[in-house]
């Protein structure tokens, strides 16, 4: 699995022939996305920020796009969506949480989640995550103290941060990132353009931060 941080909440993420995509960012945002094809789109939420599901279709590659809360099955990807509350843009949204299963692996993909207290039907589907993706600039989503009280309690392996300023574009609180790493304890961290990762590379992690693409 290679997983690529394309700025704000916009992911991809690509194993074998399959390439996700998570909450791409619009053409008619104001941030800076990127473009090409995938075979799935999660959207979070309904905000140009996060629901350019045009932005990741090119060519014959047309993603099947999945906006909200259910269950599904696509391609040997088993994802449950749930809904929970964000306050981005200014107002209340709702925001989809996605749970994945996939290569052996689960991830946890928050969205631009907005409280810390999580529905409890993700509580109950919670444990054993490998990738946690949490949001921490605040501004309508978790702050950075926020996001570090949360991924303590859901104990993934690997936590990647999320919604914080980058290069790829401007959102969230400019402190949030630097304020998070304090919080984890890994002020040092150094970013990497991509990470690569195999199931047995995850042994013996835990609370782990991997920041991508800063």
């Amino acid at each position: 699995m290679v997983i690529s941080h394309l700025g704000a909440q916009f992911f991809k993420v690509t194993f074998g022939d399959t390439t996700l995509a998570f909450d791409p960012i619009s053409k008619t945002s104001k941030l800076k996305g990127a473009k090409f094809g995938a075979d799935i789109a999660f959207i979070s939420v309904n905000h140009p920020d996060m629901n350019g599901a045009e932005q990741v279709a090119l060519g014959d590659r047309q993603p099947v796009v999945i906006d909200g809360p259910g269950e599904y099955e696509i391609q040997g990807i088993f994802a449950t969506g749930y809904q929970s509350v964000s306050h981005y843009g200014g107002q209340e949204r709702i925001n989809t949480i996605y749970i994945l299963k996939f290569e052996g692996m689960k991830l946890c993909f928050l969205g631009a989640l907005g409280s810390g207290e999580l529905p409890q039907a993700v509580k109950e589907a919670s444990d054993d995550i490998d990738i946690l993706f949490v949001p921490i600039g605040g501004d309508g989503v978790l702050d950075a103290a926020e996001a570090h009280k949360l991924a303590v309690k859901l104990e993934s392996k690997l936590v990647i941060p999320m919604h914080y300023r980058t290069s790829m574009g401007d959102i969230g609180d400019k402190d949030a990132l630097t304020t998070f790493l304090k919080e984890e304890g890994s002020e040092k961290l150094k970013p990497l353009d991509k990470l690569t990762l195999k199931k047995k590379d995850l042994d013996g992690k835990g609370n782990e931060v991997v920041l991508l693409g800063s």
